[in-house]
């Protein structure tokens, strides 16, 4: 394994610190606690890239501390972010890239959270195939609790040591763990934990369960984990036991870190693996019945009938989230529940379309122009069972729609293997069969 000795004379270049300025740009984000915008901070680039490299050269560069925001969470509970300076984010961002090569070479094949070229669908099509494949259907599921949050400062710094050990890059991040955090106008002190919000917490937190992921593998699981969600996939219900015990030990006694409980078990693949919005069966993927719920709710806000906007503009609006829903979810066998969303979507813009205009006379002349013949039946306009009716069909057909540019999910294709994936398997077989034995040794 190489060790890096010289790599903080890397940072100090203004093009180094340009591109991780494009990067923390396109990233986008919030303010830090010196209320100093990207925007802000773009429109004296030069000047500012030049202040930072001048302080990183003379080692007088020091980390303003974070800004506590909290952001509600999906099940219930709280959030804690800590929102870096864009200065701060810059550095970060700069030092992230230098470091995340040098770490990419250890990580354990089955590690996809953050990670370049990786992504969620990575990893929900190697756990499919650990189960369906491989027939490893008695699946741990485990949950950390608050995992940024209680990173062992000492731990993270042994680990970065272990393959860098510039002592000048080892301060800079200490310096970033210690910075503390604002809450309201009060400064705390940062023992533990590396702010979730931050750059290079991501990759620090890659690190830190590196140790974890190695330590499963030399003891023969199979892991897949995505930050800090971990499946460990089993032949046997006490396999599945054995395992979560030993991974509990290891993550709670070695890493210092908390395994929830309360959310962590011990499921079958018969009745559906929970990972990454989607449940993994032995026969199927398919979308968490809440994310298909939050989905329809976010719809719902969208195309409410009081909102007075021009259907155009709704479908304007629409259409980034029908395609990032799909872009997501098409890895799922989602076929049935996109047509009945897709339906479901259409009935409601008729609903809108319909209020915006108010008469039925207005919808008796679209009729005739589109070469239908009186008389019409007259329907109440404000009504949702109208936007079901024959007339509202007619008159707003599903080709309208797509004219409209409307984003229609019925053509999606679902079921979809990612080639990211398929590359993995033809470069990930070797590794397989040297770690845990032939591929079909662990066949059924």
């Amino acid at each position: 394994m190489r060790v890096y000795y010289s790599l903080y004379g890397q940072l100090l270049h203004k093009e180094r610190l340009y591109k991780g300025f494009k990067k923390v740009w396109k990233a986008k984000g919030a303010a830090g606690i010196d209320g100093q915008s990207l925007s802000d901070f773009a429109s004296n680039l030069s000047n500012n890239l030049d202040q930072l490299l001048a302080e990183l050269q003379n080692k007088q560069y020091e980390p303003q501390p974070v800004r506590r925001v909290e952001i509600p969470k999906e099940g219930g509970g709280i959030r804690l972010l800590g929102i870096p300076t864009v200065r701060d984010r810059v550095v970060q961002q700069t030092l992230n890239d230098l470091l995340t090569p040098i770490f990419e070479e250890q990580f354990h094949p089955s590690s996809f959270g953050y990670r370049p070229h990786r992504s969620c669908h990575d990893a929900i099509n190697k756990s499919t195939m650990f189960i369906r494949r491989y027939g490893l259907e008695h699946v741990v599921d485990m949950d950390l609790s608050k995992c940024f949050d209680k990173l062992d400062h000492e731990l993270i710094l042994r680990s970065i040591r272990e393959r860098v050990r510039d002592s000048s890059v080892l301060a800079l991040i200490s310096q970033f763990l210690k910075s503390g955090v604002m809450v309201g106008e009060h400064w705390q002190k940062t023992e533990i934990g590396s702010p979730q919000g931050g750059v290079i917490s991501p990759l620090i937190a890659n690190i830190y369960l590196d140790a974890f992921d190695q330590e499963m593998r030399n003891r023969g699981h199979r892991i897949v984990r995505y930050a800090d969600d971990i499946l460990i996939f089993c032949r046997s219900r006490k396999g599945a036991g054995n395992a979560l015990a030993q991974a509990t030990k290891v993550l709670e006694k070695e890493l210092k870190l908390t395994v929830n409980q309360a959310k962590s078990h011990i499921a079958h693949s018969k009745d559906g693996v929970r990972f990454l919005g989607v449940e993994i069966g032995s026969r199927y993927t398919r979308i968490q019945a809440k994310k298909l719920v939050e989905f329809k709710r976010k719809l719902k806000q969208m195309t409410n009938r009081l909102g007075g906007k021009p259907l155009t503009d709704v479908i304007k609006e629409l259409n980034p989230i029908l395609r990032g829903f799909s872009y997501y979810f098409r890895i799922a066998n989602a076929k049935r529940e996109f047509y009945q969303i897709a339906g479901w979507l259409r009935r409601r813009l008729r609903s809108v379309q319909l209020r915006l205009w108010k008469k039925p006379a207005r919808l008796h002349r679209r009729l005739k122009q589109l070469g239908y013949k009186p008389p019409f039946k007259f329907i109440t306009m404000t009504s949702w069972n109208s936007a079901r009716s024959p007339l509202a069909s007619l008159s707003m057909p599903n080709q309208w729609f797509a004219d409209l540019g409307l984003q229609n999910l019925e053509h999606v294709r679902t079921g979809y293997v990612f080639s990211n994936y398929a590359e993995w398997k033809c470069t990930g077989a070797v590794y397989e069969a040297r770690t845990y034995g032939s591929v079909r040794g662990m066949r059924r």
